[in-house]
């Protein structure tokens, strides 16, 4: 039944799209559209994706990332979902909270606030007062997680029908997204493991001053309920009347994001795989606050040195070298022709090089790449959309500042304030290479950034062996809180200490 009402909400548009390319479906010349039409369509299909329900905003949110896959009017609209998703009737948050700790909201906590922070696609976050301290209070959203299999099960079915008749690089890769999403959104509904994600990570930063990551209230967290710290701030993307007021300085703010995702990247190597305004906030002294670490993927230590052989190319504009690298690394389908993948390196690296504004660039890139985005044999691995939607959140905070940031200056400064971090962390044993990584990374930060808010097609040219989604690590690998569950439910600690 689930799967004929997805097919019923989402067919019509389906056969739209074919009409672009095939006006009749199985020939004719492409359909007149023009951007309103395309403009409207996005704005349909945002309110059809939020009525089918969690899975489907959440899934819109990968897919916003995938410029490669989403023409940028669409991409655009399906970033905005994350702001529309129901609230939970307060009934059911207070019947999951009576089942996963035996006790009623009212009777655990000394204030439990009726109406929500925040409702998001798999949980919804209560204020509260705990022991003399204010926290938040996330539940899962009740039925989600057989929701969920059960609308990841129909849309793999609905695409491997689809990728047999049009086996073609967006529908293969609308296939390995949907591929991604259905092995990370068990783990992500699992709040032990976010639990454990977050004291990791905020012991990473326990020595950086202007970052603040919740405390987790250990002794409450349970699979389906979670409790930490209250970290009092505004949305990242929602601070222009601080900017006036001289409260913060534009610069310095899109400083601070890079930075924190540059560390988690390259020198932790644990790095916050959901990151969109509504989980980046600034406190009111200044301070980066991260939430929500459902999300979260290993950077190995191979992988980041392989990003500094990667950059290299791209540095000096080598079209040829990153031509092979995009072989090497598996990106390109078996039995592409050579010299398509060398222009296509060599397109990306010369829009990538111009200082223009977003507009502009976009432009540049519909005439010389997205024109033909549907026949490039290139497939972006889905190990490497959240990184995606790192950069275009970085080049969003700069282009709404500044028409023309240039994410490849500004970023090569911070990577090179990092260098003595990056070098311990990429060569611990000293055996360092001849060229400094630090300098190609600092200019391959803002490369990333740059071009992944134009297509994500070009974050072939800089990234693909920047991250790999490695298996979420157990609480008790990353040395924390092993989290157990004991008969009666309750929350069992075991090492408390990162090591």
């Amino acid at each position: 039944m689930r799967l004929l009402v997805i097919l019923w909400r989402l067919m019509p548009f389906a056969l739209a799209f074919r009409r672009d390319a095939r006006r009749w479906l199985i020939g004719g010349s492409p359909a007149d559209r023009t951007a309103d039409d395309h403009l409207r369509r996005a704005t349909r299909l945002v309110t059809v994706l939020a009525e089918l329900g969690p899975t489907f905003v959440k899934m819109a949110q990968l897919f916003a990332g995938r410029a490669d896959l989403l023409a940028p009017v669409y991409a655009r609209a399906l970033a905005t979902l994350t702001d529309q998703v129901p609230m939970v009737p307060l009934a059911d948050v207070e019947r999951i909270i009576a089942e996963e700790y035996g006790t009623t909201a009212d009777e655990l906590f000394e204030r439990f606030d009726r109406e929500p922070l925040a409702a998001a696609s798999l949980g919804q976050v209560h204020r509260a007062r705990y022991a003399g301290e204010e926290v938040v209070v996330k539940v899962l959203r009740p039925g989600v997680e057989a929701l969920v299999a059960a609308d990841v099960a129909a849309s793999l079915r609905i695409v491997a029908v689809v990728e047999r008749r049009w086996p073609n690089p967006h529908v293969i890769g609308t296939r390995v997204v949907i591929e991604e999403f259905a092995r990370c959104v068990a783990e992500e509904m699992d709040f032990r493991r976010e639990a454990a994600n977050a004291v990791a990570i905020r012991a990473n930063f326990a020595n950086s001053a202007g970052i603040w990551i919740p405390r987790i209230v250990t002794p409450l967290v349970r699979q389906r309920a979670l409790v930490m710290e209250y970290c009092a701030g505004r949305r990242v993307d929602r601070l222009d009347d601080w900017v006036r007021e001289g409260r913060i300085r534009p610069d310095r703010l899109v400083r601070d994001v890079m930075e924190l995702y540059a560390r988690m990247m390259l020198v932790h190597g644990l790095f916050h795989a959901d990151p969109h305004p509504g989980n980046v906030h600034v406190a009111a002294d200044g301070r980066i606050i991260l939430l929500d670490f459902g999300m979260v993927v290993q950077v190995p230590l191979d992988l980041r040195r392989q990003l500094v052989a990667a950059i290299f190319a791209a540095i000096r504009r080598d079209a040829d070298a990153l031509a092979d690298s995009f072989h090497a690394l598996g990106l390109v389908i078996t039995g592409a022709d050579p010299q398509v993948i060398r222009k296509l390196a060599a397109t990306l690296l010369a829009v990538a090089s111009q200082r223009n504004t977003v507009r502009e660039r976009v432009e540049l890139l519909a005439d010389e790449v997205l024109a033909e985005l549907f026949d490039w044999p290139i497939v972006l691995p889905s190990n490497l959309v959240y990184f995606a939607r790192t950069a275009a959140l970085i080049e969003g905070l700069g282009t709404h500042y500044d028409a023309h940031f240039n994410a490849l200056a500004f970023a090569s400064p911070i990577a090179l304030s990092m260098r003595a971090s990056i070098l311990s962390s990429l060569y611990p044993d000293g055996d360092q290479p001849t060229i400094d990584p630090a300098r190609l990374i600092g200019a391959a930060l803002g490369a990333v950034a740059r071009i992944l808010r134009q297509t994500a097609t070009d974050l072939v040219v800089t990234v693909r062996d920047a991250v790999t989604h490695a298996a979420l690590p157990s609480p008790a690998s990353l040395g924390i809180a092993t989290v157990e569950r004991e008969a009666n439910g309750s929350f069992v600690p075991g090492r408390t200490t990162v090591e």
